[in-house]
């Protein structure tokens, strides 16, 4: 049975930064009810709510990966820790300038603001970098059941794909390029497409509702991983009631068709995005794109439930019908 000391032991540093997380998200609950401020069009403690929200399933996740290990315990332990260290220092940052009422991504209206987007910038490379290795480690050895290796290992690919959409926000928008002539360089970068942050955006998300927004696929593949293990998990407790997911095999060809079903959605929403394209309003091109994607998902689960044992009794009666005497 999981408890609170059980989940510490998984990895204490990445645990600590979760109940860090906590009280971050209580701090910016108590900050978003009482602090009427915006910071650039958003409720002012909204970014720090979202963001430890994240960093706490983030880390839940890595922490409970590197309890499984086998192999590399200590390397993984010290990747652990560097994850842990730069979600604390992105966190401290992120809260300081809401504090101070200033944008903490894209701002270098000051000495101050430029050092700490740099700063974040810097973290992010970090977090990739460990990432990356702990997937390497993850790819040569097995965790608990095949199926649920595999999901482990899309899962990390894909939520490197996401975290990579990142430098795609920190190229300076054209308006911007234009701006820097005029000795404007007080924001470089920005997350919506064709628009500038800001403007009308989705419920707590805040994702655009009127232009492209790159914070959709780097959202959705971020968390990939945590979408991957779940369905290894759900598939492994229905196994027990469906017969057909009893079989490892079966269960593992379905996370390959999920998780390559996932990594397409991922790259459509960051190209709808890039076409400065709100993901509520999808055009013709896109939704014909994604009912591309539903097709060959509905197509790979039908291949990936197609177990041997449906295969074999139309086999075996063959082999019976040919020796019997004529």
């Amino acid at each position: 049975m999981l408890t609170l000391s059980t989940s510490y032991s998984w990895h204490r540093p990445l645990m600590l930064t979760v109940y860090l997380c906590v009280l971050f998200l209580a701090a910016s609950v108590v900050g978003l009810t009482l602090d009427d401020r915006l910071i650039n069009g958003e409720a002012a403690w909204l970014k720090p709510a979202k963001f430890s929200v994240s960093i706490i399933v983030y880390n839940l996740t890595i922490a409970w990966l590197l309890s499984l290990l086998t192999r590399w315990r200590r390397t993984g332990w010290w990747l652990g820790t560097v994850i842990a260290a730069m979600f604390v220092g992105e966190m401290v940052l992120i809260i300081t300038q809401v504090v101070r009422g200033q944008m903490s991504h894209f701002n270098t209206a000051t000495p101050l603001d430029a050092a700490v987007y740099a700063a974040m910038g810097g973290i992010i490379t970090a977090l990739w970098v460990a990432t990356f290795v702990l997937g390497v480690i993850l790819m040569f050895q097995r965790i608990r059941e095949r199926s649920t290796t595999w999901a482990i290992r899309i899962g990390v690919a894909v939520a490197l794909l996401g975290m990579a959409v990142g430098p795609l926000m920190i190229a300076p928008t054209p308006a911007q390029i234009e701006g820097f002539a005029d000795g404007n360089a007080d924001v470089v970068g920005a997350h919506t497409v064709g628009l500038a942050d800001g403007g009308p955006g989705l419920p707590l998300v805040g994702w655009s509702t009127v232009g492209g927004d790159l914070r959709v696929g780097h959202f959705i593949g971020m968390h990939g991983l945590q979408a991957m293990i779940l369905l290894a998990l759900v598939l492994v407790a229905l196994a027990a009631r469906y017969p057909r997911l009893s079989d490892d095999d079966t269960r593992r060809r379905l996370i390959v068709v999920a998780g390559l079903s996932y990594t397409g959605l991922t790259v459509l929403t960051v190209w709808q995005a890039l076409r400065g394209q709100s993901v509520v309003a999808p055009d013709g091109l896109t939704l014909g794109v994604a009912g591309a994607l539903v097709l060959l998902t509905a197509l790979g689960l039908a291949w990936a439930l197609r177990t041997p044992s449906e295969r074999e009794p139309a086999q075996e009666d063959r082999r019976e019908g040919a020796a019997l005497p004529s």
